[in-house]
């Protein structure tokens, strides 16, 4: 399956950049991947919409559902399985975004009920994503 981040800038703290990298590299051994950053002065609805194009739209957002570990594994797995190529995962700016990517959402996802910094949730949800994959593909990673 291949997965699309679109994210409002990009890393600017080193760690979050050091964490990208490793998880998005862990990750492309599970994944085709590819990222579109939006330069915040652009990051309106209709732009982050017409990045993620058709795919299954998967944002992160504080409205969304809180998921476990083997949840999402099993979330992506039945998404694999029902033909889906392609998940997109937007995350938003210091604002979030609004109603419009909310409604074009298939899945609202959301990481935590604590507000996170815009680079840590970065590399949170790319670490839940490797963690998931790690659970389907039976490797011993997330225990």
């Amino acid at each position: 399956m291949r997965f699309h981040f679109i994210t409002v800038g990009e890393p600017k703290l080193d760690y979050a950049r050091r964490g990208w990298d490793e998880y998005y590299t862990r990750l492309g051994r599970f994944h085709q991947l590819r990222t579109s950053r939006i330069g915040d002065k652009h990051a309106d609805d209709t732009a982050l919409l017409h990045a993620a194009g058709h795919s299954y739209l998967m944002p992160l957002d504080l409205l969304g559902k809180e998921v476990t570990s083997e949840q999402l594994a099993t979330k992506l797995e039945g998404l694999a399985v029902h033909g889906t190529s392609e998940v997109t995962f937007i995350i938003g700016g210091p604002n979030g975004f609004g109603d419009a990517v909310r409604q074009r959402a298939d899945f609202l996802w959301k990481l935590s009920d604590l507000t996170l910094p815009h680079d840590l949730a970065m590399v949170v949800m790319l670490e839940a994503l490797y963690r998931a994959s790690s659970i389907t593909g039976g490797l011993p990673y997330h225990r």
